[in-house]
């Protein structure tokens, strides 16, 4: 067997099995005199948790809060961006998730109080809990890069926050003159699925090689390593040679500031002006988590793996891109394997009893063409106060032939039509 369909079928498999503990665990007793369980945020993590714990257990009193009643996703939005795929294949409803008993308040958080147990909201009125599940994503720290703020955005887009701002990086690209440069600015670690700006890179590479041919695409990289580097690089070598170039860390590649009036990157060593600025900032955990006081010095939120509690906040527990908690990545599918993993905890504990330590298993697909796709996964589990991994991260295969490739592209459709329903029906 090769090892594509070796690691495909492992981690199908777990996934299955992940999914069926999670609808499958006994109902709490405690649980059945209508606890009352908060989520705030609907992403993959938020909406996960949701639907499982009303499947755990229907007699509990499940409120989503989020503030946008259409989601969009980003795995997949690379895609948009390169004019592969239209943004309405991103975006999906709470509709599904509210006819399931999960009442759905399309308001923000604006305050959390855990001495009472209240979430206070954008209108006004506030919510009580017993068990409140912080699913809040990540934020932009504006403040981490001189020259970059939300007025900045609007000319050297960020793009790594699905809608808007996905457009504005593809309409930018698609009025660029061939000849012109695409600049991507990538921050260090940690931040929301780091191979996303080298897919990112591939697929605007593949837009410009159809319609663009003499422009060029500039990675400026606060890191000298990234994920499944060797991986990518191959592939850049044989689909668009020549067209991408990379400048890390140590070559002086870090962005130190910008100035948008003039569409300027500087970097420790020297000032780039490209035609499109793609600017990506470092990032924290989503500002509802700093307000609640469940961040520290590091702007993510540090856990129990097991539980997922806070370590700062009695009864509050935190899931997905906004948690600190090991080696396990910020990425979609470790979201919605929190958020499941953290219904049963929260169930157990409602009920009086305890939380088991689980397996999460987590994978990573990655466009560099279409039809061609390279990927890695993990499996985790709590050792120690944090997620470790308990069997080496599995890559593609280097020498893998296009036949491969393409199984791993559609690999990866399946998978986002998978994640995409187990969160939003």
């Amino acid at each position: 067997m090769d090892p594509l369909r070796l690691m495909t079928r492992r981690n199908v498999v777990a996934g299955v099995a992940a999914s069926a503990a999670a609808f499958a665990f006994p109902s709490p007793s405690r649980a059945q005199s209508g606890a009352r369980v908060v989520i705030i945020g609907g992403g993959f993590g938020g909406a996960s948790c949701a639907r499982a714990l009303r499947r755990i257990d229907s007699k509990l009193q499940v409120t989503l809060i989020e503030p946008n009643r259409t989601f969009t996703a980003c795995p997949f939005s690379n895609e948009v961006i390169a004019g592969l795929r239209n943004i309405e294949a991103q975006q999906f409803t709470y509709e599904k998730i509210s006819a399931e008993g999960v009442t759905v308040v399309p308001l923000a958080a604006a305050k959390i109080d855990a001495q009472t147990r209240t979430v206070g909201l954008s209108d006004g009125r506030s919510l009580s809990y017993d068990r409140l599940v912080l699913a809040p994503g990540i934020d932009l720290r504006f403040d981490a890069l001189p020259g970059y703020d939300e007025a900045a955005a609007k000319t050297m887009p960020h793009a790594w926050q699905g809608g808007e701002q996905t457009l504005l990086l593809r309409r930018q690209i698609q009025a660029m003159e061939d000849g012109g440069v695409v600049a991507l600015a990538v921050p260090a670690n940690p931040s929301r699925c780091p191979p996303g700006p080298y897919e990112r890179a591939s697929l605007i590479a593949h837009y410009l090689q159809s319609h663009k041919p003499r422009s060029k695409i500039l990675i400026l990289d606060a890191k000298d390593g990234f994920p499944l580097q060797r991986l990518f690089e191959n592939a850049w070598n044989e689909l668009y040679p020549g067209m991408i170039e990379r400048i890390s860390l140590s070559q002086g590649g870090r962005v130190t500031s910008v100035d948008p009036a003039n569409n300027t990157i500087v970097t420790d060593f020297g000032n780039y002006t490209p035609q499109v600025a793609n600017i990506i900032p470092p990032q924290k955990a989503g500002r509802i988590a700093a307000i609640a006081g469940a961040t520290d010095n590091t702007g993510w939120c540090p856990i129990d793996p097991v539980t997922f509690a806070s370590k700062l906040l009695r009864d509050v527990h935190v899931i997905g891109d906004a948690c600190f908690a090991g080696v396990i990545p910020k990425s979609a599918s470790a979201a919605s394997a929190q958020g499941k993993s953290c219904a049963e905890a929260v169930a157990s504990l409602l009920s009086g009893g305890s939380a088991e330590v689980r397996t999460l298993v987590g994978a990573c697909y990655n466009a560099v063409a279409p039809g061609y796709a390279i990927s890695q996964s993990g499996v985790y589990r709590a050792r120690d106060g944090m997620f470790a991994e308990v069997e080496a991260v599995t890559t593609s295969p280097l020498d893998a032939s296009r036949e491969v490739r393409g199984r791993e592209a559609a690999s990866a459709q399946s998978w986002f039509k998978n994640v995409t329903a187990d969160a939003f029906g």
